[in-house]
């Protein structure tokens, strides 16, 4: 079973198309990102999973129910971290703890939800000496409260130092162990890249491409840069390999030529660069980064989603 079914989801707020006829799946046990500018429309959709907001058209099914005529059941097995979490600032860690476990009417420990975040040993402090990832830590343990089948998580890394990046992509990947299914929206790429089973990215209220990081990279045949070293190298030869079919970009970097690939094969390129411009001597491939793609898709004018991305 599914644990999220979109389908042809579309909210209008007045003259404004917030999110326009999405369909996704996300499957039981994925970890699965979801990404998109500012103003895309992740936050909506994500209020819609969980009947925050009712859609204008379509159908959102949360772990098998119907979002809308069964919130409640979808909010009972689903853990959130909203982006805008507040924490009490006089009260203990270990107090907020009960708290959520009273009114979720649950019989969870605290100290082990407390020790499953990594914030076990200020479980005594109050929370408003605590550190900004100390502070979010606490809010997924809430989160956790109840063993969710499903964690929705908004934004978990903002605003994190890199130790606290590392803790946060630790405890998702537990999460995830032990069989809950992980859907959160980030703008942090490599935070997603490090983690994610698949990811979709949706612009303009529009999903544009949703698969693996591997796929996104060989739907577009611009997932990877080639480094040349040639015999010769200067602005006439960048030229002359920029106007080749299948480059994207061609410039100079650190003495040799670097070229982005863009619709053909990389082997290709180098066989026309090698018989039509200048002697290739040695290459080497870098592949791009999730951050290379997120650009790549939000700025393409094209419509739809893109030819050999899954839909």
């Amino acid at each position: 079973m599914a644990a999220i079914e979109i389908d042809g989801l579309t909210k209008r707020f007045g003259d404004v198309v917030a999110v326009d006829d999405l369909d996704l799946t996300v499957e039981d046990g994925e970890i699965f990102g979801f990404l998109g500018p500012n103003g895309a429309g992740k936050s909506t959709t994500i209020d819609t999973l969980l009947d925050f907001i009712r859609p204008t058209d379509g159908t959102v099914t949360v772990l098998g129910h119907d979002a809308q005529r069964d919130g409640e059941a979808v909010r009972r097995r689903t853990g959130v971290l909203p982006d805008a979490y507040h924490v009490y600032d006089r009260l203990t860690g270990r107090q907020h703890l009960e708290f959520a476990i009273e009114m979720k009417d649950a019989d969870d420990d605290p100290d082990d939800l407390l020790e499953r975040v990594h914030v076990a040993d200020a479980a005594d402090r109050k929370a408003g000496g605590y550190s900004k990832g100390m502070a979010q830590r606490l809010v997924l343990a809430m989160a956790l409260v109840g063993d969710p089948d499903l964690l929705i998580l908004d934004e978990p890394s903002t605003g994190l130092d890199p130790n606290g990046a590392r803790e946060m992509r630790e405890i998702i990947r537990e999460e995830n162990a032990r069989g809950t299914t992980v859907f959160f929206s980030s703008h942090i790429m490599e935070q997603v890249e490090a983690v994610c089973d698949r990811v979709a990215i949706i612009d303009d209220g529009r999903l544009v491409a949703v698969d693996t990081i591997d796929g996104l990279r060989g739907a577009t045949e611009s997932g990877e840069t080639l480094y040349v070293y040639t015999q010769t190298l200067d602005d006439t030869v960048v030229s002359a390999v920029a106007a080749l079919e299948g480059v994207g970009t061609a410039g100079i970097d650190d003495d040799r030529l670097r070229v982005t690939v863009d619709g053909v094969s990389k082997f290709a390129v180098l066989h026309a660069i090698d018989a039509d411009v200048v002697p290739v001597q040695d290459f080497s491939v870098v592949e791009s980064s999730l951050e290379d793609l997120f650009v790549r898709y939000t700025n393409d004018p094209t419509d739809g989603e893109k030819e050999g991305v899954e839909p």
